[in-house]
């Protein structure tokens, strides 16, 4: 069965979705989180008779009547602006000190909210003071309530814990999402510098042949009374030269939607290393058409993608090599590999392959990782252009 298709968990992650923004890149998380809650019951658990059960005067629907005032102030510090988020958090705060009086658990509100702290804008110190504050207020409350020292050193400690992971994980998200723009710069210069460099070409084609078509335009003028003949081969001559110009143009306008293999590799280093993987390049110098370079750089686009989503990979190796009359490119990673190999775009890289007469192969073994193979055959009397010799600064 497969589970990715189940209407079932289409409709929760809808749910999902619409409860925590997916831009946040946090996934299931804010909901597995909210399996803290349960804390909030465990006075039951608390002999009755015990200094601390006598002291937790804990109510079964203060506790439920703070979990409704909970859940609208949790999603909405995700899905709200800066402001929302801050008094959202202050909420929470609120809701753990004022619960303290019927659940001694309260407390779980309060690490609910360090870790909402970690989310808050501004400077690091700033966040800090804030902690250093809810947590004061935290311990000195629990004192006038006669609550044990260690009781509030605990919380502190997790408190301090569950800040120190969000702050860091807030900072992954926002580097990646830094790095996520370089990468789709990239692309965006590579494609103007492209356009750049076509549109440069056009101009000096069309200025030289629509030159030589107004020459020998105005030459079979002159001559189409005196010499019929000459005047016809001029004529002839300049459809021979339109004829050119059209092709030319034709080739080199197809050329605007040709996705270079350097940018692609440039890009796929940002991408990869922005999830913690090595990417290393190895290349023979091969000269490539227009037409088959777009084949190769849409297909390792496609492959990268693959490994940053699903691989879970330290390492990949693009490599690219020829043979005579082929050009041949792998892409491998060292990830989890699988023994049945998801679709996730392949479909549509095996057809463009395929249809340029050549072959895709994919290689996946359980823990193991992921190799894809791609062969193309050379034709010969291309307009060639070469692949990258090197790989993208940065690479390794």
């Amino acid at each position: 069965m497969n589970l990715s298709s189940s209407p079932l968990l289409r409709r929760l992650t809808r749910l999902r979705d619409a409860l925590v923004p997916e831009a946040l890149g946090l996934g299931w998380m804010p909901l597995f989180l909210l399996g803290y809650l349960v804390f909030l019951f465990m006075p039951v658990l608390v002999p009755s008779g015990s200094d601390w059960g006598s002291n937790l005067q804990w109510r079964l629907w203060p506790t439920l009547a703070s979990i409704a005032a909970f859940l609208p102030m949790y999603f909405l510090a995700y899905r709200g602006s800066a402001m929302t988020r801050v008094l959202c958090t202050l909420g929470i705060a609120a809701l753990g000190c004022g619960l303290m009086a019927y659940n001694a658990f309260s407390n779980t509100y309060i690490i609910y909210a360090a870790a909402f702290v970690a989310l808050l804008p501004g400077a690091l110190w700033v966040r800090l003071a804030v902690l250093a504050a809810l947590l004061g207020a935290y311990h000195g409350l629990s004192m006038w309530l006669g609550f044990p020292v260690f009781v509030s050193v605990l919380t502190a400690i997790i408190s301090v814990a569950v800040f120190t992971g969000n702050y860091f994980q807030s900072e992954t998200v926002r580097k990646r999402a830094e790095l996520k723009l370089s990468h789709e710069e990239v692309r965006r210069l590579a494609a103007l510098a492209e356009r750049e460099r076509i549109g440069r070409d056009l101009h000096d084609l069309l200025g030289h042949t629509l030159s030589l078509v107004a020459l020998k335009s105005d030459l079979a003028g002159r001559l189409i009374d005196r010499d019929p003949q000459a005047a016809r081969n001029e004529i002839n001559e300049v459809s021979r030269v339109a004829r050119d110009a059209l092709a030319q143009v034709r080739r080199a306008v197809t050329g605007i939607r040709a996705a270079g293999l350097a940018a692609e590799l440039a890009s796929a280093r940002l991408l990869l290393e922005s999830d913690g993987v090595t990417l290393r390049y190895d290349a023979q110098e091969v000269a490539l058409p227009a037409d088959l370079e777009t084949v190769l750089a849409l297909s390792l686009r496609e492959a990268v993608t693959n490994i940053q989503r699903h691989a879970r990979a330290t390492l990949a190796e693009v490599a690219l090599s020829s043979t005579p009359g082929h050009v041949a490119l792998r892409i491998r990673d060292n990830g989890v590999g699988s023994a049945a190999v998801p679709g996730n775009g392949l479909g549509g890289m095996r057809e463009r392959v395929e249809s340029r007469g050549g072959r895709l192969r994919i290689d996946s073994t359980l823990r193991q990782g992921t190799c894809v193979e791609i062969m193309l055959p050379l034709p010969s009397g291309s307009d060639v252009v070469t692949a990258p010799e090197k790989a993208p600064v940065g690479a390794t």
